[in-house]
């Protein structure tokens, strides 16, 4: 946790006007973010999206997306990608190698395979998946290259990286396929129970989230190593990484795979703090939980206890001093938010106005106040990321570079230097 109050911008890198790594990208935008007084820049996971544009529902939770790679060839040598492909073959041969057969299949779901493929029995390639596997390989090199370059850049103007982990991954994905063992599916590799959130104040059926169930057991044989290699990947990109609906640490919401909606349920045991510690040993800090909706107090406790920061949004607050996301509540071990990735605009949410919630934000205790770049813009809900539930219409949101002029956003400078949180 950083010693000073911080001011970050929640922006995923499909958002700019060029989503890439390159000059006419995320360098760019960084240095807006320097211009602004702005010292950590938040985005959403990295990884390669689904076919809805989520990038939370991914083929690997390790690999990234090509899409992102600069337009302008960076130079990088043979050596150099071999070297990456060597110290990351854990998890890269089985990404390639699941996309090269992915193709081979006409991008049909792992479980749609021959039975020699899906099975992992017989995975000869010819000539030209062969090469296809090389030049996936090469592209995560390329990428890691790359990605190098933004980190070290946004370090030399004091901007924190903040990634986000999603703590289940897609049944259609590299992981899954390769380590069935990990998962709770049947002989045909189809899950059984499913992941998702009980009927709440968002959703009168809940959330079915399709994402299969961890083997626990399985993991806690293997020394967690999966989730080790896996928090140890994110910390080699970012300096701050959220964990995705933490909560399921402790216990997640399984819904038979058969039911449509997530209302037909129930609580089972999470690894607790077994894994947690497991994690934190390898690093004591830098994580931040996502610990919205209707959570356990033991979940607080488990969260407190290992000195994990957890999150306020200030859209969720009202008139109620018992609220947690009341201000009067904030803790210095918060990262506080006006909204998320998941919630409307503040504009469009309309409870109160944009400018006195961000400015709320800024004043807050907490330690870290993140602000979406559409409420600095002061956009309304034709800006909005991405709405729970649903799956079409989502993750499409980009700015314009003449939104960022000085006109448009220097009242958000004003108010981070009122808030004494300029970098």
């Amino acid at each position: 946790m950083s010693t000073k109050k911080e001011v970050g911008i929640l922006c995923h890198l499909t958002s700019l006007p060029e989503p890439n790594l390159g000059d006419d990208g995320a360098i760019q935008f960084l240095k807006f973010l320097k211009q602004m007084g702005v010292s950590v820049w938040q985005m959403l996971p990295l990884h390669p999206p689904d076919s809805h544009g989520s990038p939370y529902a991914s083929s690997s939770a390790f690999a990234s997306w090509e899409d992102f790679l600069p337009k302008v060839e960076e130079n990088i040598s043979e050596s150099e990608i071999a070297e990456f492909c060597e110290e990351n073959k854990d998890w890269i041969e089985d990404y390639a190698l699941f996309q090269v057969l992915k193709e081979r299949h006409n991008s049909a779901p792992w479980t749609e395979w021959s039975d020699a493929c899906r099975t992992r029995t017989d995975l000869k390639l010819d000539s030209n998946e062969i090469i296809r596997f090389r030049d996936i390989c090469s592209e995560q090199a390329r990428f890691n290259h790359a990605w190098k370059r933004l980190r070290q850049k946004a370090a030399s103007m004091d901007i924190r990286l903040y990634g986000d982990l999603p703590f289940f991954v897609s049944h259609d994905s590299a992981d899954v396929w390769a380590a069935p063992h990990r998962f709770h599916l049947d002989e045909s590799g189809q899950p059984t129970h499913v992941s998702g959130v009980p009927p709440d104040y968002f959703s009168e059926t809940g959330q079915r989230w399709g994402t299969p169930l961890y083997k626990w057991q399985s993991h806690k044989s293997e020394d967690f190593d999966w989730w080790k290699r896996r928090i140890k990947r994110m910390f080699e990109l970012f300096d701050l990484v959220r964990i995705d609906h933490f909560r399921a640490f402790e216990a997640a919401w399984s819904i038979p795979a058969h039911h449509p909606t997530a209302e037909y349920g129930q609580w089972v045991e999470g690894p607790g703090n077994e894994l947690l510690e497991a994690i934190i040993d390898i690093y004591p800090s830098g994580i931040i939980a996502e610990d919205l909706g209707i959570i356990p107090q033991s979940v607080h406790e488990m969260r407190k206890k290992h000195r994990i920061p957890g999150m306020a949004v200030l859209q969720f607050s009202n008139d109620d001093f018992g609220n947690p996301h009341h201000p009067d509540n904030h803790t210095e071990d918060t990262v506080v938010y006006t909204g998320t990735h998941d919630n409307d605009t503040t504009v469009g949410w309309g409870v109160k106005p944009v400018e006195e919630t961000v400015i709320q934000a800024l004043n807050s205790v907490s330690y870290l106040a993140v602000i979406p770049l559409q409420d600095i813009l002061k956009l309304g809900s034709e800006a909005r990321m991405n709405t729970p539930g649903t799956k079409e219409g989502n993750w499409s949101w980009q700015c314009k570079w003449d939104d960022l002029n000085e006109t448009k956003i220097d009242w958000f400078r004003t108010a981070i230097k009122d808030s004494g949180r300029l970098n």
